[in-house]
């Protein structure tokens, strides 16, 4: 399916309502209002709106959108439809943290395999998280064999660079960053960065 060209912050919205959606089916919902579903994903109802044109025409006057469409139809513009593949780099304390998590699979992703330079963390966090662990050493070749395009790093700052070089030239073209390292990525290369420190500095702010 070729890709929309889609403001990349209407991207990370559409990632909220599919959330929201897929909440709504679990609990057996089959329609829901726009008012409705921009609460629940902390937006304006305009706004809702508004990106949801990038997908189609969605919703009747009156009776709310489908539940069910809507998620398959963003499931389809996100490249959702099928489990997307995704590798672990580091498996210390956060890194296992994030290999127990179940949510993943709920919102289209599978860790299929994780990496670590510790002997001792590849051979323990493979025996307790069912999640097969590793060499860094053998981190490009696996990466370029199983055709994987999305990485989460959770190194050290010092290896941050050194680990999103070996996966950018292995082909991947999305990484969530959890690593305090700056990366510095081709254009095409899409980063997330999440700094839990700084995210915690700003909450301190608003704490009186």
């Amino acid at each position: 399916m070729e890709k929309i060209d889609i403001p990349r912050k209407t991207v990370y919205r559409l990632s909220l309502y599919q959330r929201c959606l897929q909440k709504l089916r679990d609990q057996k919902v089959e329609t829901v209002s726009s008012e409705d579903l921009a609460r629940a994903a902390g937006v304006k109802s305009t706004q809702l709106r508004k990106d949801l044109g990038h997908v189609g025409q969605f919703g009747t006057r009156g009776l709310g959108y489908s539940v069910a469409t809507l998620s398959d139809a963003i499931s389809g513009v996100m490249g959702l439809t099928m489990l997307q593949p995704v590798v672990m780099v580091g498996v210390g304390n956060l890194g296992s943290a994030l290999l127990r998590y179940a949510g993943f699979r709920k919102e289209g992703f599978e860790i299929i395999a994780a990496f670590d330079a510790d002997p001792a963390h590849v051979k323990a966090t493979t025996e307790q998280m069912g999640v097969p662990v590793y060499d860094v050493k053998d981190m490009g070749r696996y990466v370029s064999a199983h055709g994987v395009r999305m990485a989460i790093i959770a190194v050290p700052e010092s290896a941050g660079q050194q680990v999103a070089d070996i996966l950018v030239e292995a082909g991947v073209q999305a990484i969530l960053n959890f690593s305090p390292a700056v990366l510095n990525v081709p254009d095409e290369v899409i980063v997330n960065h999440v700094d839990l420190a700084a995210e915690l500095g700003s909450l301190s702010f608003f704490v009186s």
